[in-house]
């Protein structure tokens, strides 16, 4: 069955008339949004032509709400052709489950090395291009970084088929990294990429020199503490509803406390132009099988397992929790709660260091580059190069 009948059985699925309103689905507003940099000059090149974008902490904050005009803006391809990622982008080419696939990646080698690297994993809502920041920081303290885009997301294959799982991505990262001669890193996952490198971790701990939690989910198990399960064709339905208005509107709530800043705009056009493009219902696709994933495997229950040194650094306003729009009021008070969420992380993990930044969300590392980047390096230091 190709892609385009097996979309329509999605959306004339009786599940999906049953949805509720999806966690990116806004009604748009009219007004301007406040201190907005949607501007061409950094979303617009071709991929991997190594532009830059506009650096995290560079703009005024702003408490009020970010409201658009309307959804207009870029329209990228299914890969996000179009978009342009901070260093050049390479293609790993393998097979899996029976499907050849590509994994989108930057590698980038420091002018000084220091013997380390680090592999960047992202969360659902980002790209690799979004460690933009964190490159250049780690690259100029002579890291060998290595970020990739993993299958179903960004600039990698979004398959029709895939039986998406924790240990299927682990697997293709680490089938990557050996392609590279990597078999000693310092895994740093953040959101979704959190969960991602607990499970590598797990998976491959004589090769994890060190593992970096930046606000990860997975810390909790939604499902356990009452979130109603959603079918993969709830979850495509909701996600054909992505607009640029509906992602900001979500970001700026959960992510970053009510606050919004001119450098997040960019981020969020990454996103939107790929449902403004004319590979919308595969990326939707993608996404929706993904959401599954997220949502039905959780590794809360293993942290007791890591055995290398791990750093957890946490915005304590962060309040994620996936599917906490479609819970109870009842359950939705009781569930992404990070500044409980880390310490018991930390409680649970036998060598965890735990880093709180008490003013900052979803995405520190993007909120306040400087504090993070000081607590990252000056936790990568403290574990030997040579251990």
């Amino acid at each position: 069955m190709n892609f385009r009948r097996q979309s329509l059985f999605a959306i004339l699925s009786a599940c999906v008339l049953a949805a509720a309103p999806g966690a990116f689905s806004a009604t748009p507003a009219s007004g301007a949004v406040a201190g907005s940099a949607a501007s061409s000059g950094h979303l617009g090149g071709s991929a991997g032509s190594g532009g830059s974008h506009a650096q995290p902490g560079s703009a005024a904050t702003s408490a009020a709400p970010a409201v658009a005009v309307d959804n207009s803006g870029p329209a990228y391809g299914p890969e996000l052709q179009g978009f342009n990622y901070p260093a050049p982008v390479e293609q790993y080419d393998f097979t899996s489950q029976g499907v050849a696939l590509h994994m989108a990646y930057m590698d980038i080698k420091p002018e000084h090395a220091n013997g380390r690297t680090a592999v960047l994993l992202h969360g659902k809502n980002f790209c690799a291009a979004t460690w933009d920041a964190t490159i250049h920081r780690l690259s100029d303290a002579g890291y060998r970084v290595i970020a990739p885009d993993q299958i179903g997301f960004c600039k990698s294959s979004k398959p029709e088929h895939y039986q998406y799982s924790f240990q299927q991505l682990a697997r293709n990262t680490h089938a990557l990294l050996e392609s590279l001669g990597v078999t000693d890193a310092t895994v740093i996952g953040h959101s979704t990429g959190g969960m991602l490198a607990i499970r590598y971790a797990l998976m491959y701990p004589h090769e994890t020199q060190q593992l970096v939690l930046v606000n990860p989910i997975g810390l909790e198990d939604w499902k356990a503490k009452g979130v109603p399960s959603l079918s993969v064709d709830q979850w495509y339905e909701r996600e054909l509803k992505t607009t640029a208005d509906s992602i900001r509107r979500y970001e700026q709530a959960t992510y970053y406390a009510g606050q919004w800043r001119a450098d997040y705009e960019p981020w969020v056009q990454m996103l939107a132009g790929m449902y403004r493009g004319p590979g919308k219902q595969i990326v939707a696709w993608n996404s929706a099988l993904l959401y599954d994933m997220i949502c039905t495997q959780p590794v809360v229950y293993e942290l007791g397992h890591l055995s290398m040194p791990t750093l957890l650094l946490i915005g304590q306003k962060d309040t994620t929790a996936i599917g906490k729009d479609a819970a109870p009021p009842d359950v939705r008070a009781k569930i992404g709660h990070y500044p409980e969420l880390g310490k018991a992380a930390a409680k649970a993990i036998p060598h965890a260091t735990l880093v709180e930044f008490a003013d900052l969300g979803h995405a520190p590392q993007m909120q306040d580059p400087q504090a993070f980047h000081k607590a990252l390096l000056d936790g990568l230091a403290a574990v030997p190069a040579n251990r």
